[in-house]
């Protein structure tokens, strides 16, 4: 049995539109990876990427787990926009990837094989 977990890069991300941005993730999970994003998901963008893997849930993908951590410092165009974007996200397929523990600098997760 192979796992693959992809480390995507803050420039990969940042070179896409929201939208773009949204389905290149939603499109790698639902062929099964795993993924961790260097630079995390705002608030918003979670609840769209959420919002998008409800159309598409059915017998042959059962859906995302997703778990951030916040950024605690802000920089000054946060602070202004009032958008607080997470440090890291990690985004997988539901039935592959079950979330242990976290909180506010551990993410703890078991990535779960097909047997």
């Amino acid at each position: 049995m192979e796992i693959k977990v992809n480390f995507i890069s803050q420039e990969k991300l940042n070179g896409l539109g929201e939208q773009e941005k949204l389905k290149f993730i939603l499109e790698e999970v639902r062929k099964g990876q795993i993924l961790v994003l260097e630079q995390g998901l705002t608030a918003e963008e979670q609840a769209k990427l959420i919002e998008m893997t409800m159309e598409k849930v059915n017998e042959k993908f059962s859906g995302i787990e997703m778990e951030s951590y916040m950024s605690e410092k802000q920089n000054f165009w946060g602070r202004l926009l009032g958008k607080k974007r997470a440090r890291m996200t990690i985004v997988g397929p539901a039935d592959k990837i079950k979330t242990v523990y976290r909180d506010k600098d551990v993410i703890k997760a078991v990535i779960v094989g097909k047997r």
